[in-house]
């Protein structure tokens, strides 16, 4: 099994996140190493699928906190682990708990508070970044947790890249010019981009905010990509967990 594992969090003894890849134990085209049961795989593989992961990343599968993504802007805050309802973004003070985020191109977020030990992550394609899902999951952990953005770590994942992701220009004009490259007619969209300035608006610091270079369109064997294998794409699961030890 690989999995794409942020650096930014090493120096957190009790802080796991990763991202899967097409790669596992359990996998056959068209869907591979998929862990969605949302797009037509066999349920009970993906079921496995799901328990292999987390066993890899050293917890059990019960602990998953999940929610049903829609594109919006709608936040999460849980106390415990299961299905959370329709939201693109997820917070919690509790450890043993893991976020869930499901992508195939959109840009997943994972962020930790050093010192009040806060996790969240956030599920951010151009609707919901449209709606500053980042934006609005940071003042949430201010307002409702009393956080410093001076002690939030981030990791960015893997997610289509910007010369790939074309979009039309009723979207293209949602967003600020600099986000948007015009070629031959066509306009392309950079997501991630839009979301890092909003964590650096928020005032984390730049140094404190790893971001991912992979794009899930080039990736073609390693990443999910719905831009590019369309109903035939499975997904991936993004993970940050904080372990119960201190």
């Amino acid at each position: 099994m690989l999995i794409v594992k942020p650096i930014i969090f090493n120096q957190f003894a009790n802080v796991v996140c990763g991202v899967s890849t097409k790669v596992g134990e359990n996998t056959s085209p068209p869907f591979n190493f998929n862990l969605s049961l949302s797009v037509g795989d066999d349920e009970s593989k993906v079921i496995e699928n799901r328990k292999s992961f987390c066993n890899k990343l050293g917890f059990d599968f019960s602990a998953l906190a999940y929610q049903k993504q829609v594109h919006g802007d709608d936040i999460s805050i849980v106390s415990a682990s299961g299905f959370c309802g329709e939201s693109d973004a997820i917070i919690t003070k509790e450890k043993g708990i893991a976020i869930a985020i499901s992508t195939a191109d959109c840009t997943p977020i994972f962020i930790f508070d050093r010192r009040l030990k806060i996790i969240a992550g956030i599920h951010s394609g151009w609707r919901s970044t449209q709606k500053k899902i980042t934006s609005k999951t940071i003042n949430t952990l201010k307002n409702s947790f009393d956080v410093n953005t001076q002690d939030l770590y981030v990791y960015i994942g893997p997610s289509i890249s910007h010369s790939n992701y074309e979009v039309g220009i009723d979207v293209a004009e949602l967003f600020d010019s600099k986000y948007v490259n015009k070629m031959h007619n066509k306009f392309y969209l950079n997501v991630s981009r839009c979301n890092y300035d909003m964590l650096v608006d928020a005032q984390i610091p730049e140094e404190n905010i790893q971001y991912s270079n992979l794009c899930t369109y080039n990736e073609k064997s390693l990443l999910h990509s719905y831009r590019r294998e369309g109903s035939k794409s499975g997904r991936a699961i993004g993970i940050i967990y904080m372990r119960n030890n201190d």
